[in-house]
């Protein structure tokens, strides 16, 4: 916006007049709940679930930051009919009546993949959902965190105050389950609202395909996850990063023991500190700059023990800083590895790019982009245009791509790998 010059005339100087009204903020139709944290509770509640109609709003609440676990810690649920219900599943020894009680049910969940896994924990799984985000996403909103696309969609604004809280905690104070109610308060109508988008702008195919793919939704193993220390790259040597690798383990297995966040034990930064200055004993470990958090003292002993480890082990054996994939490459090394490569993924996300703009969606959700670079980095061997059509199509199947990302990507991709193997003219 461009400031103007202020007026001397009073009547003028009102810009709080020329803004669009503030939206209406959200509030519980029905008040707040009880808590529902007995079986008798339970049983009360999945009848009510029972007896209402149509799709299920269901959230939950986990202590991100504060334990090591993604366990639930509450499990918010509305249906038409049946009202708001707040369960504790910390102090239930089942929840399978609540599962009896969504048979049959379409789910509605916002980002629907953070949720799945701990839902499932607790014997929680849907046959059908709706995933408000993932909606959003298809229809090319730009932001689509839950506050945004209610305050966007419904007209109202979302209270988000409570949204880092250590859920973990009892007693729940009242704001906090005031907060967990509303995230459920209106998914029902949001739902409606995006479903009725997608029908027109003729995405509702994409949208039931990508929906139903989320039904076999769990988190893929991490590699070498030690390798996501933040600011590991400060760390020269293969001795490092051996040592590295011994404090995050010896880190991990406390988290896991304590249920606590690893960084609330000592933070990545300690650990880098540390494999940098390498100390072999504990007065040495404890004078290195940069090495605290709660645990650096308290556990100093293992600290120590694993710097000893990464000490003793032969060189063969010092993690490499580059391990070897078997997927490609990264993109940026490309161009000196095969440059008819990099010529295939350059046209290739170009035309992806210009397709995503004319539909008006993420690049990213129109097709993954490591499904991207697989193709493209081993492509089918064929030139024949309609053999090599088919050969894209079925390898971006047998990758996990859609039938609706196949149909509109397949045609690109082909053309880019065709393209790809015409050298550039040069003037």
């Amino acid at each position: 916006m461009v400031e103007q010059e202020p007026t001397t005339e009073p009547e003028e100087q009102a810009p709080e007049a020329q803004e669009e009204p503030q939206r209406p903020l959200l509030v519980l139709r029905d008040g707040l709940p009880p808590l529902t944290d007995s079986p008798a509770g339970l049983a009360e509640a999945c009848a009510a679930i029972g007896a209402g109609s149509g799709p299920v709003a269901i959230d939950a609440e986990r202590a991100s930051g504060y334990r090591y676990s993604s366990r639930a810690y509450l499990i918010q649920l509305r249906r038409e009919g049946s009202g708001t219900w707040l369960v504790d599943p910390i102090p239930l020894e089942t929840l399978a009546p609540l599962a009896e009680a969504l048979e049959g049910t379409e789910w509605i969940l916002h980002a629907a993949t953070q949720d799945l896994p701990c839902l499932a924990e607790v014997g929680l799984r849907p046959g059908s959902l709706f995933d408000t985000e993932l909606a959003g996403r298809l229809l090319g909103y730009p932001r689509v965190g839950l506050a945004t696309l209610v305050e966007t969609v419904v007209g109202k604004r979302m209270k988000k105050e409570h949204s880092a809280v250590d859920w973990s905690r009892r007693p729940l104070p009242e704001p906090w389950l005031e907060y967990a109610a509303l995230d459920v308060e209106v998914l029902v109508e949001l739902r409606d609202a995006l479903a009725a988008q997608l029908v027109e702008a003729s995405k509702d195919e994409w949208a039931r395909q990508e929906f139903e793919a989320l039904l076999s939704f769990e988190f893929a193993a991490r590699v070498d996850a030690w390798r996501r220390t933040s600011g590991m790259h400060r760390v020269r040597t293969r001795r490092g990063l051996a040592a590295v690798k011994a404090l995050w383990e010896t880190r991990n297995q406390l988290a896991e023991q304590r249920d606590v966040t690893p960084g609330r034990i000592i933070p990545d930064s300690a650990i880098v500190a540390a494999a940098q200055a390498l100390p072999s004993d504990r007065d040495a470990l404890l004078a290195v700059k940069g090495f605290h958090g709660r645990g650096a003292e308290r556990y100093a002993s293992r600290w120590v023990a694993a710097l000893r480890e990464a000490a003793a082990l032969e060189e063969a054996d010092l993690p490499v800083r580059a391990p070897r994939t078997e997927g490609p490459p990264l993109p940026r090394a490309w161009a000196d590895r095969d440059p008819v490569a990099a010529r295939r993924l350059a046209l290739a996300r170009t035309a992806l790019g210009e397709a995503a703009e004319r539909h008006s969606l993420p690049v990213e959700n129109m097709l993954t982009p490591d499904y991207l670079r697989r193709v493209l980095w081993s492509p089918p061997a064929t030139r024949d245009a309609a053999e090599l059509a088919v050969a894209v199509d079925a390898a971006l199947r047998d990758l996990g791509a859609r039938p609706w990302q196949v149909e509109l990507t397949g045609p690109l991709i082909t053309q880019a790998i065709l393209d790809a193997d015409e050298p550039p003219e040069t003037s």
